[in-house]
């Protein structure tokens, strides 16, 4: 029985840290796992229930305790399952010309298996390849791509933030900047459908709090909030994909959200958890693509293993603009914004760094 006093203690615990938003990577760090915090839970009611004498006031609090943490671990996570309601329309409008088809992919800079990729490109033929973790000698493998997706971006470096995007469709005002760390690279340019209008485009992969990265969270929190402030007012079709290295149910990828306006396509649809490929039984979502609510989506779905760490994600949206007032997503309240505010503030940095193409 002691065991499961001990683990119910340790459940409550890792269920109350996060809600102090101590920026520390063992706290954050228990962001990632609530779906394994939540069926812990289940398995802790499930042995209290066989193994504790319920007659004992101190057994009902214990169950109790554990309720409350499969709760609110399951209020994080239930929207990125079909239980919810979906935050994107299916798309209905099935126009070529309207269509966007994005494929974002960390390759992990030692592997070396750039056929997978190229054979997935080859496959899926996305209109917009973006990979994070590419250096000179993942641009040498995919400077192949140039001859049907002439229009990149490329910026090859060797610490394991490199960026590259190949797209099919032109590109403009495209530029490179390191928003919060000198060496934590990202990307902006302005898309040019097919049927001429114009998607601001937005390419992010900030480091992640780790003991190996950045021992706080700040950093990767200002560079998501900062980028959220400089969408948050503009009335142009938006797209922001990358890893973010943060959880789509995060208290911070929320603050993006709801900052930005932007949409999760994921919600009421499926967590698609891209790291780590290796273990099925420890993955989540790191890998994002958020839009403004000028698109519905046509299809979402994790690729197959490409030797990386992660799973490749794939997205097709369609730029339908008159289904704008048909679509909400979470909205900021005045805490949020003090929130926001301080976050930046503490890195010394302002929206107005995020460059804003188009504009």
């Amino acid at each position: 029985m002691f065991i499961i006093w001990l683990i119910t203690f340790l459940l409550v615990l890792v269920t109350l840290l996060p809600l102090s938003r101590n920026s520390h990577w063992t706290i954050r760090g228990m962001d990632f796992p609530r779906l394994q915090f939540a069926v812990l839970a289940v398995l802790v009611l499930i042995a209290q229930l066989v193994w504790l004498d319920l007659e004992r006031v101190s057994s009902w609090g214990s169950i109790a305790a554990a309720l409350l943490c499969l709760g609110y671990q399951l209020w994080w996570v239930l929207p990125y399952t079909p239980l919810w309601r979906r935050e994107v329309r299916n798309a209905t409008n099935s126009q070529r010309d309207r269509q966007l088809s994005i494929m974002t992919a960390n390759v992990l800079t030692p592997n070396r298996n750039s056929e997978a990729l190229l054979a997935l490109v080859k496959e899926y033929q996305p209109d917009v390849l973006v990979t994070l973790e590419s250096d000179h000698w993942w641009q040498q493998q995919l400077d192949v791509l140039e001859d049907s997706m002439p229009f990149t971006i490329k910026c090859p470096l060797d610490n394991l933030y490199g960026m590259h995007v190949y797209s099919r469709l032109p590109l403009e005002d495209a530029q490179t900047t390191f928003l919060v760390e000198s060496d934590v690279p990202s990307m902006h340019a302005l898309l040019r459908l097919p049927c001429g209008d114009k998607v601001r485009v937005h390419f992010l992969h900030p480091a992640p709090p780790s003991p190996t990265e950045n021992p706080e969270s700040a950093e990767r929190d200002a560079e998501l909030v900062m980028v959220a402030r400089s969408i948050e007012h503009c009335d142009q079709p938006v797209i922001l994909t990358g890893d973010l290295n943060d959880v789509a149910w995060s208290s911070t990828t929320r603050l993006f959200r709801k900052i930005s306006g932007m949409l999760d396509p994921r919600i009421g649809r499926g967590m698609f958890n891209t790291f780590h490929a290796d273990y099925p039984f420890c993955r989540w979502p790191l890998d994002h693509l958020f839009h403004s609510s000028h698109f519905t989506i046509e299809t979402i779905e994790r690729m197959p293993a490409i030797g990386s760490d992660h799973f490749p994600l794939f997205t097709r949206l369609v730029y339908a603009p008159v289904k704008a007032a048909l679509q909400d997503g979470v909205e900021a309240d005045e805490e949020d914004r003090h929130r926001a505010k301080a976050i930046m503030e503490e890195q010394n940095v302002r929206a107005s760094d995020v460059p804003e193409p188009g504009r």
